[in-house]
């Protein structure tokens, strides 16, 4: 199912940047809005935080729904976008992860690593995130919490 507004936020410091610079636009040729959340040039001394930690916010406040954030490997976006309470975040390398970490694991943002995905990758990996809705939890099974293993104890909490 599509969003009725199909809009994607990004947020990347330099190791990331050529991905902004070849993929956004592209995105936009698909009908997609980018909203960017830096970094607006090129600058080898700027670092994730500075720019995946306003998109973190942002999505943890409600302002909006989810993002992506992207660094040289997706690592330290990743590590830094959980520490924002109501965040979910996970390094997604592959366009299964994408989907279904929106629809089944209610991730709201994901983070990519510009050195380790291709550029056809990136697109479907943004839109996978803006086209996904998140999928409604199934109850319990009646038998959750017990072991399948003879002889096992269950941990209580």
């Amino acid at each position: 199912m599509m969003n009725d507004h199909r809009r994607v936020e990004i947020a990347i410091d330099h190791g990331g940047f050529e991905w902004n610079e070849e993929r956004a636009p592209r995105l936009c040729s698909a009908g997609y809005e980018v909203v960017d959340f830096g970094a607006a040039a090129h600058d080898p001394y700027d670092d994730y935080p500075d720019f995946v930690t306003l998109l973190a916010e942002a999505v943890a406040s409600g302002q909006v729904e989810r993002g992506v954030a992207i660094c040289g490997k997706g690592v330290g976006a990743s590590v830094c976008t959980n520490k924002v309470p109501g965040i979910r975040a996970d390094l997604i390398p592959d366009h299964f992860s994408a989907r279904q970490g929106v629809e089944d694991d209610h991730v709201n943002i994901i983070c990519l690593g510009d050195r380790t995905i291709g550029v056809s990758s990136g697109l479907v990996f943004g839109s996978n995130v803006c086209d996904s809705r998140v999928q409604r939890r199934r109850p319990a099974p009646a038998n959750a919490g017990t072991s399948r293993y003879p002889g096992a104890t269950r941990r209580e909490k």
